[in-house]
């Protein structure tokens, strides 16, 4: 199982003065340079994460009705349809060809110049059976959040490694975010994580997922303990079948070096 981190959001200077893009910057640089397989970015509030990653990662998604119909104004009424017609665009452009397509939410005839003979891989979103299936089709694999261990065993990597299985394409990757955070007073940190991403408990895609695992809230997913348990609950995820593990790192002082040092350290292993 490959090991990657989540990336810094900004959206405005951090206390040392350093602009969003600087951050983000210095994150992935670290990232990099202390051997981590890959460095993840969310698109909320911040900055524009596929600007800002463009020449690191390509991950899509539909993302929530909240966000796109109260925020953006966009319909959310057929996220699957809307997503295969994205994804119908999309994936040609990165492999070099056309894209042709008329349908009812997007349309494209178009074809870009793409740099590099490998295509760019492709990874969707995808937490239901009819995405993770279009995933399958459509996509490398999925990306999952708020989602725990019994749940990718039992639902996700059979249903998106059966759909590729029919289909004759490759395994799909499972990429896997989670919070993390190696700490001497698990209860604390708990605590923590369940207010650090309580709004995830609202989000309706995710709290379906919660009660697949019968998860209470986010905090009952979030990798916690001494560094035997956290390394042990990664452990489980792997066996689980997901490919790609990253780290929603939380933790504060001391909590956060130490889970930075057993993440470090399991690079090496």
């Amino acid at each position: 199982m490959r090991i990657g981190v989540s990336l810094p959001d900004p959206s405005g200077p951090d206390a040392q003065g350093r602009p969003p893009l600087a951050q983000v910057r210095d994150a992935l640089r670290r990232a990099a340079d202390e051997g981590f397989a890959s460095a993840w970015m969310s698109n909320i509030f911040g900055l524009d994460a596929l600007t800002a990653l463009a020449v690191a990662a390509l991950g899509v998604g539909t993302s929530h009705q909240v966000v796109i119909e109260a925020m953006f104004g966009y319909d959310f009424g057929k996220p699957v349809a809307h997503t295969r017609e994205y994804l119908s665009i999309l994936r040609p452009l990165l492999h070099g060809q056309p894209a042709k397509l008329r349908g009812e939410q997007a349309s494209a005839n178009v074809t870009l110049t793409t740099p590099g003979p490998t295509p760019v891989p492709l990874l969707l979103a995808a937490l239901g059976p009819r995405m993770l299936r279009l995933a399958a089709e459509l996509a490398d694999g999925t990306v999952l959040w708020m989602t725990g261990p019994a749940t990718v065993r039992a639902h996700i990597v059979p249903t998106i490694t059966a759909a590729a299985e029919a289909l004759g394409r490759p395994s799909p990757r499972v990429v896997c975010i989670l919070p993390i955070c190696v700490t001497s007073d698990p209860a604390a940190a708990r605590a923590a994580a369940a207010k650090v991403f309580a709004v995830y408990d609202q989000l309706p895609s995710y709290r379906a997922m919660l009660d697949r695992e019968g998860a209470g809230g986010p905090a009952d997913v979030a990798l916690v303990g001494d560094e035997a348990s956290v390394e042990a609950q990664l452990a489980d995820l792997a066996d689980a079948g997901v490919t790609d593990f990253v780290a929603g790192e939380f933790g504060r002082g001391e909590d956060a070096v130490r889970t930075r040092r057993l993440l470090t350290s399991l690079l090496r292993t």
